[in-house]
């Protein structure tokens, strides 16, 4: 499956909440859900009742794309979070959380995960001192994450500070926006992750 590249604000009214794609925009009376709250399509306006194969469906679908994983990517975590110990659902999520794109976006370095991920393909930052360009690139606990000395002098990052420094950072993290750089002080628990996403539902989809 390739990575989908319509208009993000369709997925949003596909799963019929705000999956904060667009950044900025997700905040302003500019966002589709304030306009258009129902289902993209010439039917998205008919009520039609879910099956519970439907709700599973529906809440991995939520996941993968507030995330911006592809099916086999999302699936391998799955399998990674069975083989840990703890509750498979908030294993699942504590992966996503931890990916490299997620965290510079959770840190207010990016204004969206998409730009995140467009950062670190494009050699933005370090990991402990190594660039590192793989937007799926797990964090671990006392990872310290920098802009690079020459990315710290664009006016990309002075934008994006502008727009996301009065963001929340989770307690899970720490952040220095005057050296532009974060640090993993923690792995996430469910409680640190504010996303409306019903994991058991995800874990009885793939145990059918």
């Amino acid at each position: 499956m390739a990575r989908y590249t319509e208009a993000s604000c369709r997925l949003c009214r596909r799963e019929d909440m705000k999956l904060y794609l667009k950044g900025d925009k997700c905040y302003s009376n500019k966002c589709a859900m304030e306009k258009r709250a129902f289902a993209p399509g010439v039917h998205g306006q008919r009520r039609t009742k879910m099956t519970e194969y439907g709700m599973q469906l529906r809440e991995k679908q939520k996941a993968k794309r507030i995330y911006g994983v592809l099916e086999s990517q999302f699936r391998k975590y799955f399998e990674m979070a069975a083989a840990k110990r703890g509750i498979t659902g908030e294993n699942l999520l504590q992966i996503l959380e931890t990916r490299l794109d997620n965290t510079v976006y959770r840190l207010g370095l990016a204004s969206s995960r998409k730009e995140a991920r467009q950062l670190v393909l494009h050699e933005h930052f370090t990991v402990n001192g190594g660039k590192v360009n793989i937007p799926s690139f797990l964090v671990k606990e006392s990872d310290v994450i920098k802009v690079t000395d020459k990315s710290k002098k664009s006016n990309k990052f002075k934008d994006v500070l502008e727009s996301t420094s009065s963001k929340v950072v989770p307690k899970w993290l720490e952040v220095d926006f005057e050296k532009l750089e974060g640090k993993v002080i923690a792995l996430p628990a469910r409680d640190d992750i504010d996303l409306e996403i019903k994991e058991h539902l995800i874990v009885e989809l793939y145990s059918r």
